[in-house]
């Protein structure tokens, strides 16, 4: 009869300690202090909302704008990168981002921050509505915020690209932080929104997307899964076809 084999001490000790260094690297390396949560393409609800300036939807400095709220607490936090997750057919190199407090409905509040930066973009593994889900991220951002309640927003920017972008909704799927649900907002002169609350255009509850920061957190459980393996026409907002 085959038996199951019980490491011996010294060695699950090493192991232990390189599946802890390697969390530690990976925490360090990517500090995640805000997720809104992940895109669920299996929620009825689903849904996305026009973050993109490409060839067909363009502005200065973008065609449209989604803007998630979160909340800082404590002493503060130094904000290290941002980013959003889009349902896009664009191939950004770069993506605009914005801090910004006081927002509501007409009113863009304060600047506290903006800026272009690379766009690091990855795959999350989702997709609907014909679009391929990426992870847009902007990093090497020095960015302090004392306690209160901030709006971000990243756009993926590929002008040459006859492509694009719908900022993925979210209902809170592996969340990570808090944020005021119903409260976001959507900008863009290309549609003719003004810092409108985005629930005006469909159901968007909170937009996936987040913040890393100066603090140690736990990875998301898909790195942590990684990690132990090794055009719908000119309109803001896709919508599913009835069957």
């Amino acid at each position: 009869m085959r038996s199951i084999r019980v490491l011996e001490k010294p060695l699950r000790k090493v192991v232990l300690f390189a599946v802890v260094i390697c969390l530690t690297t990976f925490a360090a390396a990517k500090p995640l202090y805000f997720y809104t949560g992940d895109f669920d393409p299996n929620n009825p609800n689903a849904n996305g909302l026009a973050n993109e300036n490409d060839a067909i939807v363009n502005g200065n400095p973008y065609g449209a704008a989604v803007y998630q709220n979160f909340f800082v607490t404590g002493g503060g936090i130094t904000v290290t990168g941002l980013f959003s997750n889009d349902l896009m057919s664009l191939n950004p190199s770069t993506a605009y981002w914005e801090i910004r407090s006081g927002v509501s409905e007409g009113n863009g509040g304060t600047l506290i921050a903006s800026g272009t930066a690379a766009d690091e973009v990855t795959a999350t593994g989702r997709s609907d509505f014909g679009y391929t889900e990426y992870t847009n991220v902007v990093s090497g951002l020095n960015v302090h915020l004392a306690a209160g309640q901030y709006w971000f927003t990243v756009v993926p920017d590929d002008l040459n690209t006859a492509g694009r972008s719908f900022m993925s909704n979210t209902f809170g799927l592996n969340q990570i932080g808090t944020y005021d649900a119903n409260l976001q907002f959507f900008n863009s002169t290309f549609f003719g929104a003004n810092f409108t609350n985005a629930n005006n255009e469909g159901l968007f509850p909170g937009f996936s997307g987040g913040v890393y920061a100066g603090v140690t957190t736990t990875p998301e459980p898909s790195s942590l899964i990684m990690l132990g393996t090794g055009l719908l026409g000119v309109a803001g907002v896709i919508r599913r076809k009835l069957m």
